[in-house]
């Protein structure tokens, strides 16, 4: 695929749930982790897109991300990251530019690493000492020059603990002494100090700092003014539910503070240890300093999980995070010293709901300063980002368009038969829907509804028709979800998507606290008084999820907020039949039929349910042909035959009754139809019956029908199809390019390929890109349908991760024209 006939239309995933996960670089660029990769998005962006590139290298999840710190006048930027694989690698682009390329990857690790911190030595062009925190519990010590990183000490953690934070900053007026500052598992600070005047710096210990209750989650310097001879300040974040400010002063003389005996805490009653305004005596560089307790922050309800300090604009500020789903800015008060909570974000307690699916956002894990110091950003469990941008004219923080994504493998993806809507489900046991908003001439794809909120890993999904669709999950049962009244009018208000039967769609829909069937309920008007929930009530309505009828009355996609709790679709039907967990499903064309196959060892067990969707009953006698679990099933374009492989290495093709178009019959069957396990199949849309199947052993064939003597059609293979490793996913465009035929290739290697075939089984490779390809296994194909304003330029297809990525790319017609002439 040559980077000239395809471009990336749209990227999604979501972050991984890691204090240190994340960074906003100085150019405007935010980078963290999601899986084994490193996302990157321009929150301030005019148009915005969302995750611009994905970045891959590491092998297993990223926990920590740092960009090195920038000058204006800098050509090249520099972003290091930390991952459960215990390697550190280097990532090196021009200034502002997102082309990351690896310059160096260090493995000298021996746990994952957990924390990164980095601070650039003046006097030096281009000279940055950084500190990593690993689960080994050591904290290593490297100096990067000159595209080279150098290990320069490792520090063996006494008492032993594991860092989850670092902070590294300069001392006194000269700037000539480093403090790195060091906590994790135990509720203890420990202060490092060491010259600069060497080639390498050698920290030694030098104070332990006591106060905290419990783990300590996030540290932070800053310079209390810009002042070179200004105190240091540094910020400590704790599972004790307090923030603590402690103040570094040069000269042996305490700060004024700590020198009268002031209390900071104003005698506050405060459960478990009483606070010590005790002095820690620092000697480095030939200096003297001392350390006191300067603050104590009281406000937040739960785990504190990061505090990062903003001086833009000449304020001194604190933004702090919780798992109490607040987020709150700091300052002290200019009259009297004492820090204030100015502002709050987030959640309202009324509003937190039950800890259910759609009530709890269950936390928020880290925040981040944009480098004006006028947007802030955080993540939540759900994976996904909120932002908020301060307005000077109104002196207030306003709700931002963020970005969502799953936050593991995405198992399936289906378009709408209009193909004006991709649908994903993921073993995050979420689905959710993602269409273009057509605002102000930009056309850009955002998440705007998750239909389904789940217990349970959902595995398949199809849409039926263009406001219905139907899933499976690890359970025994499928479920069909109805498009809303309130989500169909958002969409149309912003994608431009059709309105069809409007008036006979429900409100809205909601979860019971103790269900997991989303049921169909009005929404209601803003003024409305919400009773509270009767605990003893299973049915009960969690407030929190409740849908008042302007949270959908918006013209921008819905915040995550919205998202989490206001655009369940509700369900309407369930499909019982399988003793197993629903492996594959598919529904035909025409939308009257879906089959679906559960996992199994026994024939009877492996065998197709086909249920009709006029009154949603089962068709019976199933389908019998495999003896282990159907690994996928396709209807072909005009539903004559149904398709289905398996784990048996067999292929099956059942064709319709010509008297009862809801009856199949089994037609072939090839017990050898690869020498290993088939995992993926597709029909060609030709006149002639033809499709393609992918197995483990590392074969895409091609199967021709031809009727024999009888009038049966018997299909023989005419192509095989070598791939460098086993290939899990495979999809035929649904309209053909000048009579030839597209078909997509993924593997479980992350491989995308693009073939042009045509009905004799002539096959042209498009030429190959690794540009496109995946870290992780590729687990589905969907192409595009056509749509209604489909200006035929490019094709859409949809790409499924197993590194929790869905990628949407666009590939030229023209371009497919030239490879397959």
């Amino acid at each position: 695929m040559g980077t000239k006939g395809i471009s990336v239309e749209y990227l999604a995933t979501g972050a991984n749930r890691q204090t240190a996960v994340s960074d906003w670089g100085k150019r405007g660029i935010v980078a963290f982790g999601a899986d084994i990769n490193i996302a990157l998005w321009r929150p301030q962006a005019e148009t915005p897109r969302g995750v611009t590139k994905l970045l891959s290298g590491h092998k297993e999840l990223v926990k920590a991300v740092s960009f090195l710190p920038e000058r204006d006048d800098d050509e090249t930027t520099y972003l290091v990251s930390g991952s459960d694989d215990k390697s550190l690698i280097l990532w090196k682009a021009a200034a502002g530019s997102e082309e990351f390329k690896i310059i160096q990857t260090s493995s000298e690790h021996a746990g994952p690493i957990n924390c990164i911190a980095a601070h650039r030595v003046a006097g030096f062009a281009s000279k940055w000492v950084i500190a990593t925190g690993s689960a080994d519990a050591t904290i290593k010590v490297w100096v990067f020059q000159h595209d080279s990183l150098q290990l320069v000490q490792s520090i063996q953690t006494k008492p032993k603990f594991f860092p989850l934070s670092l902070a590294l900053s300069t001392l006194g007026r000269d700037g000539d002494v480093l403090v790195l500052a060091a906590a994790g598992t135990r509720d203890t600070i420990q202060i490092h100090t060491a010259g600069l005047s060497g080639e390498a710096p050698a920290f030694e210990l030098e104070a332990t700092l006591t106060g905290h209750d419990s783990w300590i989650r996030w540290l932070s310097f800053t310079r209390e003014t810009n002042d070179a001879g200004s105190d240091l300040l540094l910020a400590s974040a704790s599972q004790d539910k307090y923030i603590r400010i402690w103040r570094v002063h040069e000269g042996e003389e305490l700060p004024a503070l700590a020198a009268k005996g002031s209390d900071p805490l104003n005698g506050a009653y405060l459960p478990g240890k009483s606070p010590s305004n005790k002095a820690y005596k620092l000697k480095a560089g030939g200096k003297q300093f001392s350390i006191t307790f300067e603050a104590l922050l009281l406000g937040h309800e739960d785990w504190i999980y990061s505090a990062k300090w903003n001086h833009a604009n000449d304020r001194l500020q604190l933004l702090t995070t919780s798992a109490d789903n607040s987020l709150a800015i700091w300052e002290p008060d200019p009259s009297s010293g004492i820090w204030i909570s100015v502002v709050r974000l987030g959640e309202i307690s009324r509003e937190k709901g039950a800890t259910t699916a759609t009530g709890s956002t269950g936390g928020f894990w880290t925040g981040i300063w944009s480098p004006d110091g006028l947007s802030v950003a955080c993540l939540g469990r759900t994976g996904s980002w909120r932002r908020w941008q301060y307005i000077p004219s109104e002196d207030a923080w306003r709700p931002c368009i963020s970005i969502s994504g799953h936050t593991k493998a995405v198992s399936g993806v289906s378009w709408s038969k209009s193909g004006e809507y991709l649908l994903s489900a993921s073993l995050d046991q979420t689905t959710r829907l993602h269409t273009q908003w057509k605002a102000g001439g930009a056309s850009t794809w955002h998440e705007m509804s998750r239909p389904q909120i789940h217990g349970y890993d959902l595995n398949c999904i199809d849409s039926l028709g263009t406001s219905q669709f139907v899933s499976g999950a690890d359970e025994k049962l499928m479920r069909v979800f109805s498009e809303p009244k309130a989500v169909a009018s958002m969409l149309n208000r912003l994608g431009g998507l059709g309105q069809e039967g409007l008036e006979n769609m429900p409100d809205a829909a909601n979860m019971p606290v103790l269900g997991l069937s989303n049921k169909a309920i009005d929404a209601v008007d803003d003024d409305q008084e919400i009773e509270p929930v009767d605990d003893r009530d299973r049915e009960a309505m969690d407030p929190a999820s409740i849908v008042k009828k302007s949270y959908l009355e918006i013209d921008h996609p819905p915040y995550e907020e919205t998202l989490s709790r206001h655009t369940l679709w509700p369900e309407t039907e369930k499909l019982y039949g399988h003793g197993y967990e629903i492996s594959c499903l598919t529904t035909s064309h025409d939308g009257k039929l879906i089959a679906s196959a559960c996992k199994a060892s026994s024939t009877n067990h492996a065998v197709i349910r086909l249920f009709e969707t006029e009154r949603w009953t089962e068709i019976r006698p199933p389908l019998t042909a495999h003896s282990l679990t159907a690994t996928r099933l396709r209807f072909s374009a005009d539903d004559k035959y149904l398709l289905s492989v398996g784990r048996d290495r067999q292929w099956a093709v059942f064709a319709r009754d010509p008297q009862d178009i809801l009856q199949y019959q089994l037609v072939q069957s090839n017990p050898k139809g690869h020498t290993r396990m088939i995992l993926d199949a597709a029909w060609m849309p030709s006149e002639k019956p033809i499709f393609a199947t992918a197995g483990r052993d590392k074969q895409v064939r091609i199967w021709a029908g031809t009727e024999n003597e009888r009038g049966q059609m018997q299909f023989s293979q005419t192509k095989s199809i070598p791939s460098d490793s086993p290939v899990t996913s495979i999809d035929f465009m649904p309209h053909p390019v000048d009579g030839k035929y597209v078909l997509a290739v993924g593997t479980e290697a992350g491989r995308l390929d693009l073939y042009v075939l045509t009905e004799d089984s002539e096959v042209t490779q498009v030429p190959h890109s690794t540009d496109f390809d995946l870290p992780k296994a590729v687990l589905q194909l969907a192409w595009q349908p056509a749509t209604k304003d489909d200006n035929g330029g490019t094709y859409k297809l949809a790409i499924a991760g197993d590194d929790s990525s869905l990628r949407l790319y666009a590939v030229d017609k023209e371009f497919l024209r030239s490879v397959g002439s």
